[in-house]
């Protein structure tokens, strides 16, 4: 009941903000070198692997603009996301790719047939008790050898493996790196690399940014 409420409270909070968050976000990849890098380093490890033909998710994707640039990295994606607004924004933006209403929960993908799964902060809301049943979803869609790449905020310190942050939008979790990757491991997620970006000046929020690229065996 805890995750169900979460997840409702979550899509209903995105869906009222979908159009103002599609005009902020949309082009962020743009001033994003680093976001560039690893996104294209994922590309290349996913096509490398040879599993799943290359097809990748992208959980929680949004208006789809993430989505549509692994598509320009020679990706074939396509997006998943709770709310069924930002789903209408991603198909008019991007009507040549698939989007889905789906929930990361409980997945409308057949087992091991993924070569990639992208999360790009799209598990900052899920209650921690819930985090493992998404990963193991992830986990599960993905072909052996297959890729995740998952971000997120890093928590302060390792005694607070996860702490609340006031999110814009719903309420939020951040989690210390080395937590959450035992978490993945703990699923059959190993981690290959991690890049941790210190908070700039500009940025909205003085969190650490965490992306952590992991393989099933």
């Amino acid at each position: 009941m805890v995750q169900h409420d979460a997840l409702s409270a979550t899509r209903e909070a995105y869906d009222a903000a979908a159009v103002t968050y599609a005009e902020l976000f949309s082009d962020t990849l743009r001033d994003s070198p680093l976001d560039r890098a690893v996104l294209g380093l994922f590309a290349e490890v996913v096509s490398a692997s040879g599993d799943g033909g290359g097809q990748v998710a992208d959980l929680g994707c949004g208006p789809g603009h993430i989505t549509a640039h692994l598509g320009e990295l020679g990706l074939t994606a396509f997006g998943v996301d709770a709310s069924p607004v930002m789903i209408e924004l991603a198909r008019e933006a991007y009507p040549g790719l698939r989007f889905d209403v789906g929930s990361m929960t409980g997945l409308d993908i057949a087992d091991g047939v993924l070569g990639g799964v992208l999360s790009r902060w799209s598990v900052i809301h899920t209650p921690p008790p819930e985090l493992p049943v998404i990963l193991a979803e992830f986990h599960r869609v993905l072909a052996p050898g297959g890729h995740l790449l998952i971000g997120f905020s890093a928590s302060e310190d390792p005694s607070h493996p996860t702490q609340v942050f006031d999110h814009a939008v719903a309420p939020a979790y951040r989690w210390w790196p080395d937590h959450l990757a035992a978490m993945l491991r703990e699923s059959g997620l190993t981690e290959v690399a991690r890049l941790i970006r210190e908070p700039q000046p500009t940025d909205r929020r003085q969190f650490r940014g965490v992306q952590l690229l992991a393989r099933k065996a």
